[in-house]
């Protein structure tokens, strides 16, 4: 649409993730309404699932995302096996782990499954911005 490109050159800063998509992945409905609402804010297009086995088959419905966050601790397929199989089908999107655990052993089995990033909730608008940062540069 037309109206939606007006103006592209003249961004505000909060403007510049307008392109950009994410795929919010946790099974606590409050988790997912707060990444959704920081996303939001920051002008990222969104959608939420409840599991790794909705994130998986999202993707093989050929959706896809320019960053993924993904919760390490879930039903039906956790965080970890969410992250080894999006990758072993070439998902080449960032995927963020964002999970309560801060345990060094978690986060390095966590990571070695692919992930990009992890960040210990709560997820804030500041960690967002870092990732955006990088997305954008």
């Amino acid at each position: 649409m037309e109206a939606e490109n007006k103006g592209k050159g003249l961004m505000a800063p909060q403007d510049l993730a307008t392109n950009l998509t994410a795929l919010v992945v946790d099974d606590d409905k409050l988790t997912r309404m707060l990444h959704q609402k920081l996303l939001n804010k920051a002008g990222v297009k969104n959608h939420a699932v409840e599991n790794g086995k909705e994130a998986v088959d999202i993707h093989r419905s050929a959706q896809s995302f320019d960053m993924i966050l993904m919760d390490k601790d879930m039903p039906i397929m956790n965080g970890i096996e969410a992250t080894k199989k999006l990758r072993s089908m070439g998902i080449g999107s960032m995927i963020i782990g964002v999970s309560s655990s801060s345990k060094e052993e978690e986060i390095r089995e966590f990571m070695e499954a692919g992930l990009n990033d992890y960040k210990v909730k709560p997820f804030t608008f500041t960690m967002l911005s870092s990732i955006l940062d990088k997305i954008n540069s």
